[in-house]
């Protein structure tokens, strides 16, 4: 599509560079290439963008006026550039081919199947899926177009994999669960109050020997990747959101909610019900009791902890220290009510 189309159709100012300027997609200014668009809120984003090999970037007005910018590149100025980018997206997504009806089961083409793999009754695999040595695909469960999966996984009944999903060797996808779906992310309109949904077109990467329980979530990254690191395993009921990075030989148990952006370390154990809001930080070895909270944007260690210290309450702290605060909120409690009754 020409840039020209999406100003007529979106609004915003060019200042720079040609209409006729040809955009085919979205993506992160590190990894856009000469038919993508980008988008920055800030001088600092608008620099980074601009150091790029995107072909075009939205910014807000005067957001451009930085020390070097690219003269090669087309600039649109609007007052909500994050909303634009969003709403472009939209317009530059390709559009879904026709429907069709296949059989109770089908495999798609351009498939590459190693050795021993098995596929049961029921099964869709798309196009361009690599299933390797040993891979076993149950019953009713969907493999989108170009899943990569490794050696010896097992994927049971009605597990979806949307495109864009890898996985390592000898990963365990129990039934239910679905990898790689839109993350939660959208832009509001301060004019009006409507929402737009931000491109969800990242990638999910899953390493070896990972293990997702039943009915869990994972969610692919917004423009970037999803990640969940080597050995880690996921309880039933999980949410993860998208863009995260979670570390080697973590745990995750039933019910815990991972909000976008978020990073978690190695060998960090998050118990039953734990909530972390977006782009927190959980350190290597954290361990989050049950119902324990994270709040958005902060960092949770074991700095100046012993070994083994578990942290619980919102936001989470060591729990002796939780303990102290409730018995001494009891005593306090208690006191005032016997206060009431003189």
């Amino acid at each position: 599509m020409r840039l020209g189309e999406l100003i007529e159709a979106l609004g915003g100012e060019l200042v720079q560079g040609s209409s006729e300027t040809i955009v085919a997609g979205v993506d992160d200014p590190t990894s856009a290439n000469g038919t993508d668009l980008v988008f920055a809120e800030d001088v600092v984003g608008a620099k980074r963008a601009l150091s790029g090999g995107a072909a075009a970037v939205v910014l807000k007005p005067g957001c451009a006026a930085t020390d070097s910018p690219n003269p090669r590149m087309s600039i649109v100025e609007t007052d909500q550039p994050r909303l634009w980018f969003a709403r472009a997206a939209k317009l530059l997504k390709p559009a879904l081919p026709q429907p069709s009806i296949h059989a109770p089961h089908h495999l798609g083409s351009h498939l590459r199947i190693g050795k021993d793999v098995a596929i049961e009754t029921g099964a869709v695999i798309g196009d361009r899926v690599a299933l390797g040595h040993r891979t076993r695909i149950e019953a009713g469960a969907i493999i989108g177009e170009g899943v990569v999966i490794g050696e010896e996984c097992r994927i049971y009944p009605r597990a979806v994999l949307y495109p864009g999903t890898t996985l390592g060797n000898r990963v365990v996808v129990h039934a239910g669960a679905v990898l790689g779906a839109d993350g939660f992310g959208y832009v509001r309109d301060s004019t009006n109050g409507a929402y737009t949904q931000f491109p969800q077109q990242g990638t999910l990467v899953i390493e070896d020997d990972v293990e997702i329980g039943a009915n869990s979530t994972i969610d692919r990254g917004a423009l970037a990747e999803t990640r969940i690191r080597r050995g880690t395993k996921i309880d039933n009921l999980v949410h993860i959101g998208h863009n995260c990075d979670i570390g080697e030989d973590v745990i995750i148990v039933m019910g815990t909610g991972i909000s976008g952006s978020c990073t978690v370390g190695n060998g960090a154990v998050l118990a039953g019900q734990v909530g972390v809001g977006d782009h927190a930080t959980i350190g290597p070895g954290v361990i989050l009791g049950g119902q324990a909270g994270v709040l958005s944007g902060k960092t949770v260690t074991n700095e100046g902890l012993k070994p083994g210290t578990v942290l619980w309450g919102t936001p989470a702290r060591p729990l002796k220290q939780v303990l102290r605060e409730l018995a001494v909120l009891a005593r306090l409690a208690k006191k005032q009510g016997t206060g009431n009754r003189e």
